[in-house]
């Protein structure tokens, strides 16, 4: 798989790396080292034992999570499909402050704007920890990674934004990134309206409060330490091949942690070192 974004898109390897081995980590299936792009799958191979999941990209809160550009929260039933609705507001506002085209003013307002109507709609909306990083950076994916790499301007046409959204297919004679890329243009985007982690309270809508124990990008060594949580609350007691692949996938997954997190956080080894 980070072979495969490195062609496709020309992913910088430590974004590829940290992507890939934190979606196998949380949502793949460590025992049979596959991991499912869509929802769990019977192809990933037995489940490893509960409570590990193996449920693949669509697992909420990970990469699939509220306040997503084109698909719903989770809470309204479907977080999978494309979402006709959220997209027509995708070209909407790329129309309103892109002249039709998404780039990175666009990505701004248009990620405040689905963090205020989650807030206004969804009484579950949960934006913290891997979600609140996942978010910010799937907004920015479609500038960085969606745009034909021949182009010299970094704003994505409709068309394109529709071939890879809806279709999920690149579009007709599509270029990719004439240099290695990773989340280009995040700090920019997010310092147009900062926003803090947190959720909506007691099952209400709009009774969002900050959450001061989740990771945000003054604290990303806070990310570490939460992924590793949910990875030793995944895996609590793993033996034999179990406990190995986890060793490998853990001591795989930090060159990335550096990379993308911009900090050097202290190497934890929770299975040991071999």
């Amino acid at each position: 798989m980070i072979h495969a974004v490195q062609e496709a898109f020309n992913m910088e390897n430590k974004f590829a790396v940290f992507v890939t081995y934190l979606a196998h980590l949380l949502n793949g299936n460590i025992l049979t080292d596959r991991l499912s792009i869509g929802g769990k799958t019977r192809k990933a191979g037995p489940d490893p034992p509960p409570p590990a999941h193996a449920g693949g990209f669509n697992v909420h809160g990970t990469f699939e999570g509220d306040a997503g550009l084109t698909r719903a929260d989770a809470f309204f039933g479907d977080n999978h499909s494309f979402n006709q609705t959220l997209f027509n507001k995708f070209v909407e506002f790329s129309d309103r402050y892109g002249d039709g085209f998404y780039n990175l003013t666009v990505a701004g307002e248009l990620r405040d704007q689905l963090l205020q109507e989650s807030i206004a709609t969804n009484p579950e909306f949960s934006f913290k920890n891997v979600r609140y990083f996942t978010a910010y950076s799937e907004t920015v994916f479609p500038i960085n990674f969606f745009v034909d790499g021949r182009k010299t301007e970094k704003k994505l046409d409709m068309d394109s934004a529709q071939a890879f959204f809806r279709d999920m297919k690149f579009p007709p004679d599509f270029y990719r990134s004439a240099t290695p890329i990773a989340d280009q243009g995040l700090s920019e985007m997010f310092k147009m309206h900062p926003f803090l982690p947190g959720g909506n309270l007691n099952g209400k809508i709009n009774n969002f409060a900050v959450d001061p124990t989740s990771a945000t990008f003054e604290t990303p060594c806070v990310l570490y330490e939460d992924i590793l949580n949910t990875v030793k609350t995944l895996y609590p007691n793993p033996t034999g091949l179990l406990r190995r692949n986890l060793i490998h996938c853990l001591h795989e997954f930090y060159p990335g942690v550096a990379a993308v997190l911009g900090r050097e956080c202290v190497q934890q080894f929770p299975y040991g070192k071999q």
